[in-house]
């Protein structure tokens, strides 16, 4: 508490005043009422898109669901462009401190270095110098007492500085951390709300096709239903560069995942595809490579747990593809890139499936008892990321250490904590990607069960 105390003293002394219309406190609690206001809207269409889906499926229920769908999309976006706008204005205010703090750390440094050198000359002093400076040895020696309590009082001040500045600089990564996940879920929606459009435009072709007839419009539902053959000769595609395979040799890599996790072949399928979908930044990038001045792959998190991967599967860590950083549409970086393979688990993520364990000195090594893959898979070899049953696997693992059980709610709160994190999953702004994810799996059960005659 006295850290933030002095935090906050430290800001009101050095930070200058300047006059707005809208205060900072004023601002902020806009800020805060706006989100509240755009969330209570995002609960609302979420309520209605669930309790449509409860109905049979019909002309208005499926025209109904999708405007609501946009509306939620829409509104998740707005709310996110609040909170960007949030954390943005307290990046800048730490960053004005970090500069202040920089300077008077500066100039405390040269006051103490200026001090220590008088100091030293006083402590060369001989004593003939000492009674020929001075009337006496109290006087000498009370100067040297005086320096040394200066010199001990710039010392705790440049101590409490240097904390103060370390201090306003973790806060200013943990929030520029924020900034970059609030970019990343926001340039997702989007995209989720670009899919969803499509759907509306599908949505006018479904009206002129069928003239709003709901007999029409069960028998080009009918007309739409896939047969087995179709789905034996579909694609499934995957992520990390490897291209399409076979939508039943998908369904077998879940399936044995299903039968090891307990989490729904659907669900995995559901996921990969939806992530492939948002995965512009998908490969095409090497652990070495730079983006704008910094490291694709995260020098601290990833690139030591990514090394020792390598080493043990045998691959080349400087030619390896990994995903890229996500890119705003002005080019600007969005986060870290380093994911690797088929589910797109960072490095960090994999090794805790994959056996990789760090020490105490935060070295990491491989334990192949604790390789739940190769046990799970009775493997040989340790688990691959780049592996297409190992991913399925993986993905698997992680969706059933999220929650996932099978019903509706597990599924879909698993897959909102996959993508935004526990924290983040109760977010109503994040709900789009919960609601995406469960709109897939429905129809993929769907094509399994066509697919195995069922």
């Amino acid at each position: 508490m006295r850290k933030i105390a002095t935090f906050f003293l430290i800001c009101s002394m050095v930070l200058p005043y300047v006059a707005f219309a809208e205060t900072e406190d004023e601002r902020r609690e806009r800020l805060e009422a706006q989100l509240q206001v755009v969330e209570k809207q995002i609960i609302q269409q979420r309520v209605l898109v669930e309790g449509k889906q409860q109905e049979r499926q019909s002309l208005e229920r499926d025209l109904a669901i999708i405007d609501a769908e946009v509306n939620q999309a829409q509104l998740g976006i707005q709310a996110r462009s609040v909170a960007i706008e949030q954390l943005s204005s307290q990046i800048e205010d730490k960053e004005e401190v970090i500069i202040i703090l920089n300077d008077r750390l500066d100039k405390q440094r040269k006051s103490l270095a200026e001090l220590i050198r008088k100091t030293q000359s006083v402590d060369d002093f001989s004593l003939a110098e000492v009674m020929l400076s001075n009337d006496n040895f109290s006087e000498f020696f009370t100067d040297v007492e005086s320096f040394r309590a200066v010199k001990k009082s710039l010392n705790d001040s440049l101590s409490a500085l240097t904390e103060i500045k370390t201090d306003a600089y973790s806060q200013k990564l943990s929030l520029e951390e924020k900034q970059l996940t609030e970019a990343e879920m926001k340039q997702a929606q989007e995209i989720e709300k670009r899919n969803i459009e499509a759907q509306e435009a599908e949505k006018e072709r479904i009206l002129a096709t069928t003239k709003g007839q709901e007999q029409a419009y069960q028998q080009l539902l009918a007309s739409q239903q896939k047969t087995a053959g179709q789905l034996r000769a579909q694609l499934f595609e995957l992520l990390g560069g490897g291209g399409a395979i076979p939508f039943p040799e998908a369904v077998a890599y879940a399936q044995v995942a299903e039968s090891l996790t307990g989490t729904p072949a659907a669900l995995i399928l559901a996921i990969l595809e939806q992530e492939s979908a948002y995965g512009g930044n998908i490969g095409g990038c090497t652990m070495g490579d730079v983006s704008l001045g910094k490291d694709i792959m995260h020098p601290d998190r990833d690139k030591p747990p990514f090394l020792v991967i390598a080493a043990e599967l045998g691959f080349d860590p400087a030619t390896q593809q990994v995903s890229c950083p996500l890119r705003r549409s002005d080019g600007t970086r969005i986060g870290w890139g380093g994911a690797m393979g088929p589910s797109q688990f960072i490095p960090s993520t994999w090794a805790i499936y994959g056996g990789f364990q760090k020490d105490g000195l935060g070295n990491y090594s491989y334990i192949q008892s604790k390789d739940a893959i190769r046990s799970l898979l009775n493997k040989s070899t340790p688990g691959n990321p780049f592996s297409n049953q190992d991913a399925f696997l993986a993905t698997g693992l992680l969706l059933r250490d999220n929650g996932a059980t099978g019903n509706y709610n597990s599924d879909r709160t698993a897959a909102l904590r996959y993508y935004a994190g526990w924290g983040g999953a109760n977010n109503p702004e994040n709900a789009f990607y919960g609601n995406g994810v469960m709109k897939r799996k429905q129809r993929l059960d769907g094509d399994i069960k066509t697919l195995l005659g069922q």
